[in-house]
């Protein structure tokens, strides 16, 4: 199996970055093969799907093969060759191939994210059992990737798309435009509904007895729409195609998303790139949501 040759049309008559996705054999992994394949199909995007002989190590489960590296290959190229079959039998138009490699699973994904138009992984870790946090890899993936990186979570309502709904969080209006624009677009292709969060605190309701707090509120209602407007420019371009609806909640930014979550096909947030030399780093609502989203959550780094 091989990549398409170098400026090769995919099915939508253009040249566009592949959809990549992390497979490992086990169910979420599979759960995430086909969401990937689902849109590289929409997007007429060709699908790389990459395993790495590491993986088993690298999140505590895996073939018991020892040290035989034949044994390894054989397995490998097994998961890699039934994913690329599951995904022409889901969505012949795609064009699909793997790559089998041998490095660390979450620094190649991470690599493979500059070439990508978003990189796909799994929601489930330590083997895929429900309950569990994310794996090591998603989440390490999900923090440094280049490209949009979807963790695909939830049951087969948010899976398969029964909501007709996509929900992005919108924090500071500058930095929420990538976001925004990777939300839009997704709403587009699906015929769904778009759903702006913006969550806003009032520091005076949090004060017993403070004598300002109605105009305070009043105040922080007002910026809290206007963030949104502010921040919600891409739509104007649409012309009606897409369905918006503008949400300001008032409390804290984790349970407004996760409260959006319950009823959405995909949750889309920006993601912060902080100055360490870890590179970009998850916040603790980005955190919050990986890991606890009832849908598959979308993490767009900010330019």
């Amino acid at each position: 199996m091989s990549a398409p040759d170098a400026g090769e049309p995919s099915g939508g008559g253009t040249v566009d970055k592949p959809v990549i996705v992390g497979v490992d054999g086990s169910d979420p992994s599979l759960r995430a093969l086909d969401w990937a394949t689902d849109e590289a199909a929409l997007h007429g995007a060709p699908l790389c799907v990459v395993h790495s002989q590491a993986w088993g190590w690298y999140e505590g489960y895996g073939p018991s093969f020892g040290t035989d590296r034949s044994a390894l290959r054989v397995y490998a190229d097994n998961v890699v060759g039934s994913a690329v079959e599951r995904a022409g039998q889901r969505a012949p138009a795609v064009k699909a191939y793997g790559e089998v490699v041998t490095e660390d699973p979450a620094a190649v994904l991470t690599r493979m994210s500059r070439e990508a138009s978003v990189l796909v992984v799994g929601g489930l870790g330590a083997g895929g059992i429900a309950g569990l946090p994310l794996g090591s890899v998603g989440l390490a993936v999900a923090a440094h990737a280049q490209s949009p990186v979807v963790v695909v979570r939830g049951d087969d309502r948010h899976v398969h798309r029964a909501f007709g709904r996509i929900a992005v969080g919108i924090d500071e209006p500058q930095q929420a435009r990538r976001a925004v624009e990777f939300a839009l677009c997704e709403a587009q292709l699906r015929g769904a509904a778009l759903d702006a969060v913006h969550a806003w605190r009032c520091p005076a309701r949090e004060v017993a007895d403070h004598p300002d707090h109605r105009a305070d509120t009043a105040r922080h209602r007002t910026l809290a729409q206007k963030t949104l407007t502010e921040a919600l420019w891409p739509v104007a371009e649409t012309k009606g195609r897409v369905e918006v609806r503008r949400q300001a909640v008032e409390g804290h930014a984790r349970e407004a998303l996760l409260d959006a979550a319950r009823s959405a096909d995909l949750l889309v947030v920006g993601a912060r790139r902080r100055t360490s030399h870890l590179g970009m780093q998850l916040g603790p609502v980005n955190h919050a949501v990986l890991h606890r989203a009832a849908c598959p959550v979308a993490v767009v780094p900010h330019v």
